[in-house]
């Protein structure tokens, strides 16, 4: 068995997906995840910046910490 590059494996009319459309659209982002995401313990602090983040930003903050 011969082992091929990703180049090989491509088609030639194959194009690259864009970076903005790979990220998903979460829905429901808690206060938890946020943190998380942030590498922050949880903690009240950081529950309480999390909720203010995503009063100010919705759900499209948590885009913003994940690559």
């Amino acid at each position: 068995m011969s082992a091929s590059t990703p180049e090989e494996s491509r088609a030639s009319d194959d194009v690259c997906t864009p970076d903005a459309l790979l990220h998903s659209a979460p829905v429901n982002v808690s206060p938890e995840d946020l943190v998380m995401a942030a590498g922050r313990d949880v903690t009240p602090k950081t529950l309480d910046w999390a909720r203010r983040k995503l009063e100010s930003e919705g759900s499209a903050a948590i885009e913003k910490l994940l690559p």
